[in-house]
């Protein structure tokens, strides 16, 4: 069992490590997604060089290929087990291994790890990501709407599995922590007006 446990968890590491927008984009002779605007080789940013038919190709095969993960997990795995293969997916997705080690940030790949899992949760987090990205602009924090949800909803699936509990937490927080320069950018963003209006004011 802790064989199977630790091939299992390299699989899905290597699972993770193919990224389907810098394979596309080499097999469409187009340059790296990493190479413009924020360099992230996701979905909003394969949507932001090519349009939304090859963005959403992307997340179709990242979600795809995450289902596979969980449903092989499930298989192989006890339950308290399986969203360990999500994290070691996620973490696949940021240091691929077949990319440089430079990957994304794993929001569409949590997504549909556990759409499979938690489908109504992930048919919630879908609606929290489109009013948090309406609210607000910001995909990321669309993102954090799926996070936020899916995390409601597994700590509830798995109570009583408090391993399986630890590794969604962690791999919540790891995407967080992967978000970290859009949550810098944002706040520089929502602070810039605030500072020219005190410059354009000297004397108060």
């Amino acid at each position: 069992m802790v064989a199977r446990f630790f091939f299992g968890l390299l699989a899905a590491y290597l699972a993770g490590s193919i990224n389907f927008s810098i394979v596309l984009f080499g097999l469409l002779g187009r340059e790296d997604p990493r190479a413009h605007f924020s360099g992230n080789p996701g979905v909003t940013n394969v949507y932001r060089q090519a349009g939304w038919p090859l963005a959403l190709l992307v997340l179709l095969l990242d979600a795809g290929r995450a289902m596979g993960v969980a449903l092989l997990a499930v298989q192989l795995w006890d339950v308290a087990l399986v969203p360990w293969a999500g994290l070691a997916l996620i973490l696949g997705n940021r240091f691929p291994c077949f990319h440089g080690w430079r990957g994304g940030k794993g929001v569409a790949n949590f997504l549909g790890f556990y759409l499979l899992l938690l489908p109504l949760g992930a048919a919630l987090a879908v609606a929290a990501y489109g009013l948090l990205f309406g609210l607000t602009r910001a995909p990321f924090w669309g993102s954090f709407g799926i996070l936020a949800t899916l995390a409601g909803f597994g700590l509830v699936h798995w109570r009583g599995a408090p391993a399986a509990q630890f590794a969604l937490l962690v791999t919540v927080a790891a995407i967080v922590w992967f978000h970290r320069g859009n949550i810098q950018a944002w706040w520089r963003m929502q602070r810039a007006p605030r500072v020219d209006e005190k410059q354009d004011r000297p004397g108060e």
